[in-house]
């Protein structure tokens, strides 16, 4: 199955800044609120995001360090697995397509990487192996995230049946309320781990 639904894009923004910082807000509706890197959902834990520089900061010659098209935003997890590795040693060189990295933001980076049924991520790619390893995205928190992410879908989509329960025939509409009381009081509890 697919890494990831749809492929994050960052808007043209070129105003001038003094800290990339002042970025956050915009890199979180760009990257909708997830990792760039291993796709896990912000919320609740916000306080756990941060901006990665694509190209580390100790390689910038030419790219200044507050340029929004080389910011990603990262799960501390991630940010700080990636840190200032950049196995090519040239700013403009990404990769030498057996390591190194290619920006979250370009639709080659989802080719690296596929889901499992259960949700883990597994490498497709030479290159996707070495981002995998590097990253940690073997990590099982990942793979508890995504399926926190669909259950959390799974039970918006049940919430309209919840609200007009005279939809449904009542011993249907029990059973479904049931579940998804128990489900979101499940999710509440493994958001707080």
């Amino acid at each position: 199955m697919k890494f990831r639904e749809t492929t994050p894009k960052r808007q043209n923004i070129t105003k001038e800044v003094s800290d990339y910082h002042e970025h956050k807000i915009n890199l979180q509706k760009d990257f909708r609120g997830h990792c760039g890197y291993c796709n896990d959902r912000d919320w609740p834990r916000r306080e756990f995001f941060e901006i990665d520089h694509f190209v580390p900061k100790v390689m910038l010659t030419t790219i200044k360090d507050t340029d929004y098209s080389n910011l990603v935003y990262s799960c501390r997890s991630c940010n700080n697995a990636k840190r200032k590795k950049w196995p090519t040693g040239k700013e403009h060189i990404h990769n030498d397509g057996n390591q190194g990295w290619i920006d979250p933001c370009c639709d080659e980076y989802d080719k690296q990487f596929e889901r499992e049924e259960n949700g883990k991520i597994i490498p497709v790619t030479p290159l996707g192996k070495w981002m995998y390893d590097e990253l940690k995205l073997h990590k099982r928190q990942h793979q508890i995230l995504w399926n926190i992410e669909q259950l959390d879908e799974t039970l918006k989509a049940l919430k309209p049946f919840i609200d007009f329960p005279e939809s449904l025939d009542s011993s249907i509409c029990i059973r479904i309320i049931k579940i998804y009381n128990s489900q979101h009081k499940l999710l509440e509890e493994l958001y707080k781990i």
